[in-house]
């Protein structure tokens, strides 16, 4: 086999053990877990925004965006549930590149993955207990969930993995939402497929246990866009994308027919500054017709504090190492934008 064994990791409970959860955060989890269940199945008409970095790159910068969402939350809640994007772990097409904090909880560094995994759930615990916020990750590794499960609010499958039948079973075994991405090809089959799968319950092999799922019925779909055999980004959040699905959700037996319109990736072709421009377009789309209003339940934003995107090593605070964000001033707009829109 041409692998070297570095080390045996520490499994999720030890290190669960190791930084526990208090049970006021518990409490707090809880309350979010059912005020987000229930923009799902349609008990409450607010609005989630999973919105945040690219990838979590630096532990500060990443609290302090947050720290700024959590004001802007106060003000909006009557109309916004805001999940903030905590993402660990970054999928890399060739493989190349930072493939996020997991690998690499310094990007300068080395990966070191026992001190990535420590990094993650530390960070998503200082998001906790200084802002309130439980928040998103995704779940590219679905063997390396557990590390942080009992503190996640939202996890969401790429669209390289939304074919994988792991994925697809380990999120039958959650109870948070689970968002699917369209893959990159664009087959709305391929997604619709990952939901079912999801919703329904399976006995398979997980962390070497034979486990049985119970089903998840806050799976979902995310329209990212897709790309065509031409290599071109062609968007489907428009009115008549989203009939369509509409028309795949009345077609099929699931649960709670819901959607996130992720604003970035093909949707935007990468053009991060039209992400303002697609969220307010579906908005429009959702004052055209009540079906697509029910299905909507909110967006996909890749934000940070400053606009763009930078190389590894130019150190400019709160700028992303990896896809150009939305930077801070225009999400600000953003949200308020949307807060009247709703």
């Amino acid at each position: 086999m041409n692998m070297i064994f570095e080390r045996k990791l520490p499994i999720p409970q030890e290190v669960k053990e190791m930084y526990p959860v208090s049970e006021d955060i518990k409490n707090l989890i809880a309350e979010r877990d059912r005020e987000i269940a229930d923009i799902f199945t349609g008990k409450s008409e607010k609005i989630v925004l999973i919105i945040g970095p690219c990838s979590a790159d630096n532990e500060d910068s990443v609290i302090d965006y947050i720290s700024r969402l959590r004001t802007i939350q106060d003000k909006v809640s009557d109309k916004i549930f805001i999940i903030p994007r905590i993402y660990t772990n970054k999928p890399r097409t060739t493989g190349d590149g930072y493939k996020g904090m997991l690998h690499q909880p310094d990007p300068n560094e080395k990966p070191d993955m026992f001190k990535g995994i420590v990094a993650i759930r530390e960070l998503h615990m200082r998001a906790l207990r200084e802002t309130g916020f439980s928040c998103a990750d995704e779940m590219l590794y679905p063997e390396n969930y557990r590390y942080l499960n009992d503190i996640l609010a939202y996890v969401a499958i790429g669209a390289r993995s939304v074919e994988n039948q792991q994925h697809r079973l380990t999120a039958s075994g959650l109870d948070i939402p689970v968002g699917m991405k369209n893959p990159t090809g664009g087959d709305l089959s391929v997604m619709m497929n990952a939901i079912t799968a999801a919703q329904h319950k399976h006995t398979f092999i997980y962390r070497g246990w034979e486990v049985h799922s119970q089903g998840n019925p806050l799976a979902h779909a995310i329209l990212r866009g897709y790309v065509n055999k031409h290599g071109q980004s062609l968007p489907n959040y428009h009115y008549e994308d989203l009939i369509s699905l509409c028309e795949l959700y009345d077609n099929s037996n699931l649960a709670n027919p819901a959607v996130i319109i992720d604003t970035n990736h093909a949707n935007s072709g990468k053009k991060y500054d039209q992400q303002s421009r697609i969220a307010k377009d579906v908005m429009h789309s959702c004052r055209h017709d009540e079906r697509i209003k029910k299905m909507v339940k909110g967006f996909m934003i890749e934000s940070y504090i400053e606009d763009g995107a930078q190389k590894i090593g130019e150190c400019i605070w709160g700028k992303s190492i990896t896809d150009p964000c939305l930077g801070w001033e225009k999400t600000e707009k953003l949200i308020y934008d949307l807060a009247e829109l709703v």
